[in-house]
């Protein structure tokens, strides 16, 4: 983005000078994300909760952001470990698993918490061992070569890698592998191709990576988007609570409310009660609400939380 300044006309005893226009060149932070894929919907959620604009967008492989110094690209996903890596983009939201096995010098700066997956290895269901021993000298199908070799090398195993772009599933039913090494999710699809999962090579999750040379300015970028995704990722992860409760329990129910420096206790109208608000995480939710309730919590409310700033 540039700005330019308009000239501007000085005048002495003698002459007119003119101040010609200055460009001034403004930092402006290139993020990828996917432009179809797991990806995406995610991706662009999280922009929209960070509060920057991605309304214009649609059907444009190249958007800038009104309302926040960025620059939306929608890339292919296999591209973007390549352009992060040129510069061509500053950060991108990309799975770990992608940038794992194209083996580009990025940084992964922030996990985002969605898009979670494992790279497994997996077999048809009548074999019945889950040792890795079984594909010693067999034939294993895969989009993740890198990430195979790796790991089979780490182990000691020798194994015909056979590279598949995509419907890896399929391989073992034509009679092309013995088995495969693909992303796993639920692991329906395994289930319906007449496989299963044996051995996990790699966990994987939506990442916020960055180019490993980034400059000054746009670092200073990143790291005020980076405050706001923190801020959502907190929110999401916890809820507010809300619940009356004896005079005479509030220390010992505030102990239990761990999230915050410490609980708002409000004296409620009936005498001998108060009301205590806080923050719980959500992985400890209902763990939380049954010893709220042992130690005489009552009227609890749970209140979902939009951001967190900590």
């Amino acid at each position: 983005m540039f700005l330019t300044i308009p000239g501007i006309f000085l005048y002495n005893s003698t002459s007119f000078y003119l101040l010609r226009p200055k460009t001034i060149q403004m930092s402006i932070l290139k993020i990828a994300i996917q432009k179809s894929g797991r990806l995406y919907e995610d991706s662009l959620q999280l922009l929209r909760d960070c509060g920057i604009d991605t309304n214009n967008g649609k059907d444009q492989l190249k958007v800038s952001v009104n309302n926040f110094p960025m620059e939306i690209m929608y890339l292919r996903n296999s591209d973007i470990p390549q352009y992060l890596e040129d510069g061509v983009v500053d950060v991108a939201i990309v799975g770990e698993n992608l940038l794992a096995e194209k083996q580009r010098s990025s940084s992964v700066v922030q996990k985002l918490g969605f898009s979670k997956c494992r790279v497994s290895l997996a077999v048809p269901k009548d074999v019945d061992t889950d040792e890795l021993s079984y594909f010693q000298g067999k034939k294993i199908a895969t989009s993740y070569p890198n990430t195979l070799k790796r790991f089979l090398d780490e182990q000691g195993i020798t194994a015909d890698i056979h590279v598949i772009s995509g419907s890896v599933e399929i391989a073992p039913n034509i009679g092309l592998a013995d088995g495969i090494c693909d992303i796993v999710s639920s692991g329906s699809t395994l289930f319906k191709n007449g496989l299963r999962e044996t051995i996990t090579l790699l966990q994987s999750e939506a990442v916020l990576a960055k180019n490993t040379r980034l400059g000054a300015e746009k670092e200073l970028i990143l790291q005020k988007f980076l405050f706001r995704i923190k801020a959502v990722l907190k929110a999401k992860n916890s809820k507010y609570i809300l619940m009356n409760v004896p005079d005479g329990k509030v220390a010992e129910i505030s102990s239990v409310l761990p999230v915050l420096k410490s609980p708002t206790v409000i004296p409620l109208a009936e005498k001998g009660w108060s009301s205590i608000h806080s923050v719980i995480d959500e992985d400890r939710f209902w763990d939380v609400i049954d010893e709220l309730k042992e130690k005489g919590a009552q009227d609890i409310l749970i209140i979902p939380i939009d951001k967190m700033v900590i």
